[in-house]
């Protein structure tokens, strides 16, 4: 079952020839728990997950089934077609898992709230196992929930409407219902958010914000002296300037290169933009931790 902490949207790892490297990709996913995370979400926005094969995401779900970590592994969708999110939450519940991450469908910019609530309700009324976090990024489904549309929807369905993930950032500060989750988007918000009743953050930069992250998470559990939340909040900063995903791969291609590559259309950063990003971080003093590499 989730609960608060501090998630990292996972990367996937694409072979050359752009099929999913699903052992590494759950190597990767452990390895940030083994960081100090509380869990990570398989296929999210950070992950690809948009242009990875039904099968593919079918493939690491039977694997990590039967993965010691299981109980911190969390699954995204990443489905346009109402059919595939269908598909893949049920896939998902037949190997034990019953938390996702579902966004609107994309593409289709005049999404209504009309459209929206019928799409969970067809998602929840055949799957009422699932658990569902709603995914706000009204950047890339050119839809943003309203608190009034995210009240709404976990009254109607409050044992299957459970918590939402919001990088649009309209929610994190104004959303308080009873046993309902809030995640920012982003470690910037860590703190603030935490400090206003949210429950944590689930984030992309998180695959190399890690020990940064959960200890800002763990000092304020313990009511503790904030010590590195302005340095967090810097390298999340930098990252912002780049497009996320190619700029984390950037990062972890230093030390491996079964990082580099990407689905098309996304593509690599330009090596001035690469150095651009390394030498901001240098400056900064945040080098990835290789236990994590």
């Amino acid at each position: 079952m989730l609960r608060k902490g501090v998630f990292a949207a996972s990367l996937s790892i694409i072979n050359d020839d752009l099929t999913l490297n699903v052992e590494s990709t759950i190597k990767h996913g452990e390895n940030l728990i083994k960081g100090g995370l509380h869990g990570v979400f398989f296929f999210g926005s950070t992950g690809q997950s948009q242009l990875i094969s039904i099968s593919e995401k079918k493939n690491l779900i039977s694997k990590i089934s039967t993965h010691k970590l299981r109980k911190n592994f969390f699954l995204g969708t990443g489905c346009n077609s109402i059919n595939e999110n269908l598909d893949l939450i049920k896939y998902g519940i037949e190997y034990g898992f019953d938390t996702f991450l579902v966004m609107p469908p994309a593409y289709y910019k005049n999404n209504s709230d009309e459209g929206v609530f019928k799409f969970y309700k067809t998602l929840i009324e055949k799957n009422p196992k699932a658990k569902i976090i709603l995914y706000n990024f009204e950047k890339l489904s050119g839809y943003l929930f309203s608190v009034e549309m995210v009240k709404k929807l976990n009254e109607n369905f409050p044992k299957s409407i459970i918590g939402i993930k919001d990088s649009s950032y309209n929610i994190y500060e104004k959303l308080k219902l009873p046993n309902f989750l809030v995640f920012p988007g982003s470690e910037k918000y860590l703190y603030k958010g935490l400090s206003n009743g949210s429950d944590g953050c689930i984030s992309a930069t998180a695959n190399l914000t890690f020990a940064l992250s959960r200890k800002v998470f763990d000092d304020f559990e313990k009511n503790a002296e904030q010590t590195v939340n302005d340095k967090l909040m810097q390298v999340r900063s930098v990252f912002d300037k780049f497009n996320l995903i190619p700029a984390i791969h950037a990062v972890y291609e230093i030390d491996n290169q079964e990082y580099g590559n990407l689905l098309p259309p996304l593509k690599k950063l330009q090596n001035s933009e690469k150095k651009e990003l390394i030498d901001a971080l240098k400056d900064l003093e945040f080098l990835m931790k290789k236990k994590a590499a």
